[in-house]
């Protein structure tokens, strides 16, 4: 077996006294597709950068090939080293890759690669750190939440894109199709400590409850022997002294395991503060259009909320979902037709960009708006700090300013706000953002039992399946229809998922910060294939015989079932290029597929 092309072992780092990984551990071969899972604040994204060779451990071992090339995504990019989103992405090229990789891979998600990085959405920004990191086609991809600030069609690319690549892949992500999809194994990072299963994301969940409830019938039967060696120090027959001694270093040992065993991170708590019933019918709208300028955002759109409906609304990114959230609501008015609301709203909403929350305000305030010690939540009046318990904050944090929050901190604080807030129709802008998977389960749990109604905005498959009743998706020029059912129901009746906003080429802010001229645009893909493209696609079916006749001799000789014992050195020597030979063939033969399929497009 090939040695890994990375490996972490006894990994150990303390943040502030406060030990934040123990006994870390990770292991990653060729082909391998990671999933590292955990709560919130575990480590998760420290780790991924220890495994990067960007943050440096307090004790353990870091292991990479020293021929592996090791690509990272940070959750939050920084493109200020370079002018234009194709700068950035040539920046992070090696010698010997093809610079049309960046200019390929930009164009699929969307950029032309002359925006400048400077005005770029959180959106454009994570499209551009995307295509740097799969560019040079590295041995090992560590992504850190690739799927924050995409849209569907972006993330439904993104899976495409990862599971044609012969790299070996790390990724954490709250995305739970996301992880279903793409993962073969699951990493869990647990109060400082990982457990591996050699099996995909959808097997983990039910691997977890194993484990803690295993962990505590042991704690419990621990618990049982101190009692046991505490009655025998009290009432048992005396014996010989150094087995007293002994049994009662034994105890003091048991006593010490108790004592500083990490329980597991318990659950948020979460309570709706329902409002009294609205009205039966909560939004009608007939006919109704809104446009900024020649753009249409939406035409003629006839809809029917009533209460008890959970209607998702999805499309891609500029599609004007936010747009039409205001219009339902009726803090937008149209341009042409109507829009009656229910009797008796009490309308909570909830935004993705948190700016509801000021960065300077204590989070104690932030929860009470300033007005005390106690919040109100379903009519009753509740201390803060118990309040802040439920969703997991410590009570020492009471005093922590908001803008030092974490992003998973911040979004379990927007929802304390808006839960303890009187309502009956909850307006949802991506709740599930920056949350971890547990407190996801625990928030769709909620959203089921609401008596209410939800309007949500939301790119996650998986939870648009489990909480809508109909989806109202965008079908471009201001058109928007209705399927019944959650996200993948709208795809068995549509045929097909969301489509990128104009084909994923959109007229994008050039780097003088105007936008390209639509003749350049509707040109841009008109092009041939360069000389460096023709040489390898009539070149790679010759390379890639010679390989797999490589591949043939090298597994001959390690066949030999002797080799390993009577030249330990030919057998590691063998082994070393059959992986390295099988790596190459790999990225040849994607390399000859992807080169086949621009032929057909641009021949089409």
């Amino acid at each position: 077996m090939a040695p890994p092309l990375l490996q972490l072992q006894d990994i150990r780092l303390t943040f502030g006294g406060t030990p934040l990984l123990v006994s870390a551990a990770l292991s990653v071969e060729a082909g391998d597709r990671l999933a590292l899972v955990g709560r919130n604040g575990s480590g998760k994204s420290t780790l991924l950068k220890i495994a990067a060779g960007l943050v440096e451990a307090d004790g353990g071992s870091r292991f990479a090939q020293p021929s592996a090339t090791i690509r990272y995504l940070p959750q939050e990019p920084d493109l200020s080293g370079a002018a234009t989103t194709l700068a950035y992405v040539e920046a992070g090229l090696g010698p010997g890759d093809d610079p049309y990789r960046a200019r390929y891979l930009l164009n699929e998600l969307g950029l032309t690669g002359e925006e400048a990085t400077t005005a770029l959405s959180g959106g454009e920004a994570k499209r551009a750190a995307l295509a740097r990191a799969l560019a040079p086609s590295p041995d090992i991809l560590i992504l850190d939440e690739p799927t924050n600030h995409l849209d569907l069609p972006a993330i439904e690319w993104l899976e495409r894109a990862i599971g044609a690549t012969s790299s070996a892949v790390v990724m954490i992500s709250h995305d739970r199709r996301f992880l279903e999809n793409l993962s073969r194994a699951t990493v869990w990072l647990d109060r400082g400590v990982t457990r591996r299963l050699d099996k995909g994301f959808a097997h983990f969940e039910a691997w977890r409850d194993e484990v803690l409830e295993q962990e505590e019938k042991d704690q419990h039967k621990l618990d049982r022997q101190i009692a046991r060696e505490e009655h025998w120090l009290r009432y048992g027959v005396s014996a010989r002294r150094k087995r007293n001694v002994r049994r009662l270093g034994q105890l003091q040992s048991l006593r010490k395991d108790f004592r500083e065993h990490r329980k597991a991170v318990g659950n948020v708590s979460m309570t709706i503060s329902e409002a009294e019933l609205s009205g039966k019918r909560v939004v009608e709208a007939h006919g109704i259009a809104k446009a900024y300028g020649p753009r249409r955002i939406v035409d003629d759109l006839t809809i029917r909320i009533l209460r008890g409906d959970r209607l998702g609304i999805v499309g891609p990114n500029g599609a004007g979902k936010t747009t039409l959230v205001g219009l339902l609501t009726g803090t937008l008015e149209p341009d042409a037709g109507s829009i009656k609301l229910g009797t008796n709203l009490a309308m909570v909403t909830l935004d993705q960009k948190r700016e509801a929350l000021d960065p300077t305000t204590p989070l104690m305030d932030a929860l009470t708006l300033g007005r005390g010690d106690y919040v109100t939540v379903n009519g009753e009046n509740r201390h803060v700090i118990g309040y802040m318990k439920d969703f997991l904050f410590t009570p020492e944090q009471k005093g922590t300013p908001v803008g030092v929050l974490s992003g998973g901190e911040r979004g379990r604080l927007l929802l304390a706000r808006a839960l303890a807030s009187p309502a009956n129709l909850l307006v949802l802008d991506e709740p599930t953002n920056d949350l971890d998977l547990e407190t996801l389960d625990l928030l769709q749990e909620m959203l089921t039992d609401f008596p209410g109604t939800v309007i949500l905005v939301s790119h996650d498959r998986d939870f648009l399946d489990r909480i809508c009743t109909s989806v109202l998706v965008s079908e471009g020029d201001g058109r928007w229809v209705e399927y019944a059912g959650g996200y993948s129901d709208m795809v068995a009746q549509r045929g097909a998922g969301i489509a990128a906003r104009g084909l994923d080429k959109p007229a994008k802010r050039a780097a003088d910060g105007a936008a390209p001229r639509a003749e350049a645009v509707r040109e841009a893909p008109k092009r041939k294939l360069s000389f460096r493209e023709k040489h390898d696609l009539d070149a790679l079916p010759a390379r890639m015989e010679a390989l797999g006749r490589d591949i043939a001799k090298l597994q001959a000789i390690l066949a030999d079932h002797g080799l390993y014992s009577r030249d330990r050195a030919a057998f590691d020597k063998a082994s070393a290029a059959l992986a390295k030979a099988e790596a190459e063939l790999s990225a040849a033969e994607e390399r000859w597929l992807e080169l086949e399929l621009l032929k057909e497009s641009l021949e089409g």
